[in-house]
Order: structure tokens, then C-alpha cells, then sequence
């Protein structure tokens, strides 16, 4: 289960797919335009190129798995499992956390583009350009999200407000 989490985390820190994430191997690493590390591939749905710079946690879990048996010998990143049993064991991770949403795999992409970047004032294209979107209507997706998330804030603040007069 720690690697399910581990994977599902660096899909959080990147917003690679679940094949995305299934098909890298070192070559996809390499210096970005800042000097910095990048994964550089082509998404395996829309065969877009996809460039995203690697935060530090996402490059602490590509260490950790660097040496892993399956990985040297796949020549793979990560032991990615079965999309299916990904899914499995995400559901329990989310019943052990007492989480009482949906946990899916593809819910770490949009993790990525709303709580890790868009919210943290990432600008939309920088943020279409990572997910490997062909059209920035797709990324405004995952804005309106945001919008609904300060909608409601908002009115818990006003329920708040209102109390005290």
C-alpha cells in the first residue's frame, strides 16, 4: 500500500496519467530550460508533449524506487500496478484515512492542477501546458472547481459574519 500511495503522490506533484506515470523510465528525465529537473514525454491519450518540472517530493519518490527490483528491470521509474488494483488499494487507503470521497488514481491530476498549482497562482497556461492540454477550455475545467471552492468559503464566512451581528 505505501508504494499505491507513493505513486499516487507523484502523480499529485506532477499530473502524469496513470499510464504516464506506468510508461516512465529515466530517459524521461532530463534538465529543463532552468537547469532543473523535468519529466519530458508525450502523453499516451493525446500523444501531446507533455514538459513538467519536477518538485522536490516528486523527485524524492523517483530516488526512492530508483533501486527497486521491477523498476531495473522494466526500466521503469515506478511499480506501477494494474490501474484497476491501483484503484483497489487507493479505495482502502481512503476508508483507513476516513476519507469519504472517491479515491481514484486520476484524482491525483486533478490534484495537481487545482490544489498544487492553479491555487498556489500557477497561471492556467503554464498549468494546460504541463497537463499536455491541446486546448486551454479543458484546464478552465479545473478552474471553475476553484471558483465553486471560494464560493463556498465565502459563504461560510458570511454565515460567520451574520452570526455576529
Amino acid at each position: 500500500m505505501n508504494q499505491v500511495r507513493d505513486i499516487f503522490l507523484f502523480s499529485c506533484y506532477t499530473g502524469l496519467a496513470y499510464i504516464d506515470v506506468k510508461k516512465l523510465s529515466k530517459s524521461n528525465i532530463t534538465l529543463g530550460i532552468d537547469g532543473d529537473k523535468w519529466i519530458f514525454t508525450n502523453r499516451q491519450k493525446t500523444d501531446t508533449s507533455t514538459r513538467v518540472p519536477l518538485l522536490p517530493l516528486a523527485q524524492e519518490l523517483i530516488l526512492k524506487y530508483e533501486d527497486h527490483l521491477e523498476c531495473v528491470n522494466l526500466n521503469v521509474l515506478f511499480p506501477v500496478l494494474s490501474n484497476q488494483k491501483m484503484n483497489s488499494y487507493l479505495k482502502e487507503i481512503a476508508n483507513v484515512c476516513g476519507i469519504n470521497k472517491e479515491l481514484t488514481f486520476h484524482i491525483a491530476r486533478h490534484t495537481f492542477a487545482t490544489t498544487v498549482t492553479l491555487s498556489n497562482g500557477v497561471p492556467i497556461e503554464s498549468v494546460s501546458k504541463m497537463l499536455g492540454h491541446t486546448n486551454i477550455k479543458t484546464t478552465q475545467h479545473y478552474a471553475k472547481i476553484l471558483d465553486q471552492k471560494v464560493s463556498d468559503d465565502m459563504a461560510i464566512l458570511r454565515k460567520i459574519f451574520k452570526s455576529k451581528e
